[in-house]
């Protein structure tokens, strides 16, 4: 008990804060790549040695980068119970459309090429379609959501209800959201389609790829007008203990317009993490147009994690505000689990992280290259 000291409570509470989103940023830039290239499956690849080309470019490594959303969900669990609570009854419906689609890939990975006909392959094919592009829509769909406020209440005795339905998820606000996502997710995967192949594939990547991120900062900015001019935020209106105990009926909250840019209000500095995100994407653009793949898929990465940060950096201290009664949303300082749990995780994190890390590049690096179109089509026995 005496090791726990060592680090405050409201110090703990803010490390996992950032490492829920360093785990959802890993989540992204990962199997994000795997639901871009999946996206563009039936667009970038025309014949069937050139969609097996785009399949073994992913095959070998989506398995591993799904640990993130993995990690993501445990992480959720363990350190933010509550939220854990909310949010996967709350979106039920849709956590499930997206698991479905989750489990279309290794299915369509396995029973693609065990027949020969072109129909069987066509419909295995839109079903990568399916399990790469749902996800990558219904992600931004929940983040607009939450940006929104999630109909959610807290009676006193810590019941929690949620009051809304699948279909009111799927808002004007949240869809903008959606395509956002979708868009960064194919920018990403046609980089990485552009790393792994050569030819047609990776031609025809590079130039959806382009679109994509030029897509990024349009619909980026319109989202962020929006948010800024149309839709309120929430703002806490009464005291709040940083390292109190974890009851979010404790403070008092309202809507109010213009709350999402207070944060960049007060810290100006802030404004570099959506700048990151407009320029990531841009740059990634130049990248793809000069040939440097490779560039486009660091950049790109690296504007995906501006726009993700600047959901959370808007928000904070906010995790899941409550449109139903803004003063029971849940936040950074009321809705964690004990000192002791978020103490022993970060022990334990800290311990495995730099494994999974180590591991993950130790199979990159093996994995590295291009996959070889000639070595498929002559039926090696590892391929997809």
């Amino acid at each position: 008990m005496i090791l726990t000291e060592l680090i405050s409570y409201e110090t703990l509470r803010l490390i996992w804060w950032a490492l829920l989103g360093v785990l959802l940023i890993g989540f992204a830039l990962t199997d994000g790549f795997d639901l871009g290239a999946a996206t563009l499956l039936p667009f970038a690849a025309r014949s069937d040695i050139e969609r097996r080309t785009v399949i073994n470019a992913i095959g070998p490594v989506w398995e591993g980068n799904q640990v993130w959303l993995i990690l993501g969900g445990g992480a959720i669990f363990a350190a933010w119970p509550q939220l854990y609570a909310v949010s996967f009854s709350g979106f039920y419906l849709a956590m499930f459309a997206i698991l479905f689609a989750l489990i279309l890939r290794p299915v369509a990975f396995k029973f693609r090429s065990k027949r020969e006909e072109a129909s069987w392959r066509n419909r295995w094919d839109w079903a990568l379609f399916i399990g790469g592009f749902a996800p990558s829509l219904i992600f931004g769909v929940a983040v607009g959501n939450v940006l929104q406020g999630v109909p959610f209440r807290i009676e006193e005795d810590m019941q929690i209800f949620y009051d809304g339905s699948f279909f009111g998820l799927l808002n004007p606000f949240a869809l903008l959201c959606g395509l956002v996502s979708v868009a960064m997710l194919v920018m990403h995967g046609a980089a990485w389609l552009q790393v792994k192949t050569s030819g047609a594939v990776a031609e025809r990547a590079r130039r959806y790829g382009i679109t994509a991120a030029l897509t990024v900062p349009v619909l980026y900015l319109a989202a962020g007008a929006i948010l800024a001019f149309f839709l309120p935020g929430y703002v806490i209106t009464s005291e709040i203990s940083t390292s109190g105990v974890s009851n979010p009926l404790l403070k008092h909250a309202v809507i109010q317009n213009g709350a999402w840019l207070a944060n960049y209000a007060a810290h100006p500095a802030l404004w570099l993490v959506p700048g990151l995100g407009l320029a990531g994407s841009v740059i990634a653009a130049l990248c793809m147009a000069a040939r440097r793949p490779l560039a486009a898929l660091i950049t790109g990465g690296a504007g995906i994690a501006g726009i993700i940060t600047s959901v959370g950096v808007s928000m904070f201290p906010f995790i899941l505000p409550s449109s139903a009664n803004p003063s029971a949303s849940l936040t950074v300082w009321d809705a964690s689990s004990s000192h002791l749990t978020l103490f022993i995780m970060l022990i334990s994190t800290l311990i495995f992280m730099p494994i999974i890390l180590a591991y993950t590049s130790w199979v990159f690096s093996v994995l590295r290259g291009k996959v070889d179109a000639e070595a498929i089509e002559n039926g090696k026995e590892h391929a997809y």
